[in-house]
């Protein structure tokens, strides 16, 4: 399969879902795509989220320098594919097709910080956020390509 030259993720405030999705994005394809993502508002709270971090530790990528931006904030704007992952960032990455050509999917995703409960409750959630973006990834973009083949 093919992949796009350029895709952008986008969610509520950059700092959960989408980070982990370009993450996820950079871990299995390298730079063999550029990959960003975005928000539609900026976050009070420019720290990235701690199970965040956690959870994609685990999978061996470092996001303690990710900052939260918003579409306006964007470097790059021409994006071959733009993935949201909430409606309401689905509604305004619709507004980028209306002036370049510009692929939008929705792929519908939990929010983990509405989860309550023990630190393992947290964790679990955002495990499992992490590992159905994987899985949507794997899915859309074919299977992680190796060295030699």
């Amino acid at each position: 399969m093919e992949l796009p030259g350029a895709v952008l993720f986008c969610c509520n405030q950059n700092r959960v879902r989408s980070p982990i999705a370009e993450a996820l994005m950079k871990l299995m394809f390298g730079d063999r795509v550029y990959v960003d993502s975005c928000g539609l508002k900026p976050d009070k709270d420019d720290e990235p989220d701690p199970f965040v971090l956690a959870v994609m530790d685990e999978m061996g990528a470092d996001l303690s320098r990710h900052r939260p931006k918003t579409f306006d904030e964007l470097e790059e704007d021409s994006f071959d594919l733009v993935i949201s992952l909430t409606p309401e960032a689905h509604h305004r990455a619709l507004e980028l097709s209306r002036a370049r050509a510009v692929e939008i999917v929705y792929w519908p995703t939990v929010d983990p910080t509405l989860v309550l409960g023990a630190r393992d409750e947290v964790m679990g959630a955002y495990r499992e956020l992490r590992e159905a973006l994987a899985a949507r990834i794997r899915a859309r973009f074919g299977p992680i390509p190796s060295f030699g083949g």
